[in-house]
This record gives C-alpha cells, sequence and structure tokens, in this order.
C-alpha cells in the first residue's frame, strides 16, 4: 500500500528541515560556553554577578546604629518588613553615616503602594484604606509612625 502526499506537504517538510537546521546551527554558535553547567542557565552569570557592586546593607546593619528603631518596630506589624524596602539600599548610607544618603520616604504615594484599597491584596495581611477620602489634606506620617503605625502620634 502506497501513500500518496500531496506535493504542498513534501515543500513543507522541506521548508521546516531547512529551518530546524539552520536553528540548530546558529543555536550551536550563540550558545554561551557555560549554560547547562548548573542547570538551565549559564555558569559564569555567578561570577559575573559576583562581581557585580553591592548596593545593599541588610537590615542588621541598620540596627548596628539605629537600635531604637528595631526596638520600636519588633513587636509591630511592619516588624518582617525590613528597612531597605522602604528606605532603599543603605550601604552608602552605612559607609557615610549622612542622612542624604538614604531615602526617607514621605507623602501619600508613597504609602499607597501597599495601603491603598487592592481588590487582588488580601485584607488580612496588609491594612488598606481609600486614600482619596482618608485625611486627603495631610500625609501619611503626620498622624502614623510607619515603624509603629498602630500607635498614632500625638
Amino acid at each position: 500500500m502506497k501513500f500518496y502526499i500531496p506535493p504542498q506537504l513534501k515543500r513543507l517538510f522541506v521548508a521546516f528541515a531547512i529551518f530546524i537546521s539552520l536553528f540548530l546551527v546558529v543555536r550551536h554558535f550563540l550558545r554561551p560556553a557555560t549554560f547547562g553547567q548548573y542547570g538551565h542557565y549559564r555558569g559564569a552569570s555567578l561570577e559575573e554577578n559576583a562581581a557585580l557592586p553591592a548596593h545593599y546593607a541588610g537590615q542588621s546593619a541598620c540596627f548596628d546604629c539605629h537600635q531604637d528603631i528595631e526596638d520600636m518596630k519588633k513587636l509591630d506589624k511592619h516588624s518582617s518588613i525590613h528597612c531597605e524596602t522602604c528606605h532603599g539600599p543603605g550601604l552608602k548610607h552605612i559607609e557615610s553615616s549622612d542622612a542624604k544618603d538614604i531615602v526617607k520616604p514621605a507623602g501619600r504615594e508613597f504609602c499607597a503602594k501597599c495601603h491603598q484599597t487592592n481588590a487582588a491584596r488580601n485584607l488580612k495581611v496588609v491594612f488598606q484604606r481609600n486614600l482619596a477620602g482618608h485625611n486627603t489634606d495631610k500625609n501619611c506620617t503626620e498622624c502614623h509612625n510607619p515603624h509603629k503605625p498602630w500607635k498614632e502620634k500625638k
């Protein structure tokens, strides 16, 4: 029994074979030498990333100088949020001890990144406010201490 293969399919098979062959040749020349060394990524990327300059210091470096903030924050809702989440990379500040080398977030827009009403967020995890109708004439830090937000400022 002989199968009839239309000429269009024969041309299509040839085109696929050429495409796959070209793909394999190009892949051979473009694939990095260390690809697959430690899994499905470039092995040399580990050394390349390690050579990049550091920007973050880590929360323990912050608490070396700011013990009062650690004590205040320790038992509060924000205790699991690390300093550099809000204040940005802190290594430059640690090295210089200059206040201008650290971000001091202010304004409603900053707090809104986490606390603006958002149906996709779990209400049990993140306290949410409709900031369009909540003390619109004030910044959040006028009433709330971000290191201990449940204790209102007096």
